[in-house]
């Protein structure tokens, strides 16, 4: 299966910003600097997520590595 670096990159952003939402309202209160805290866990996991390449796939051996 080949996913393409944006498609991963978006899902790495939307689940850091989720979970930095979850922890965030927790008290029932979001302010500002949660919502700082929020926007820059998903452009961190976006740009981290982005810059690392995809593992190169390599075609299946056979058995006994034929």
């Amino acid at each position: 299966m080949r996913i393409s670096s944006i498609a991963k990159s978006i899902v790495a952003g939307l689940a850091a910003g989720a979970t930095a939402t979850v922890t965030a309202v927790q008290d029932g209160v979001l302010d500002t600097g949660e919502g700082i805290t929020i926007v820059l866990a998903m452009l961190g996991a976006w740009g981290i997520t982005w810059a690392v390449p995809n593992k190169p796939s390599t075609p299946p051996h056979g058995p006994a590595g034929v």
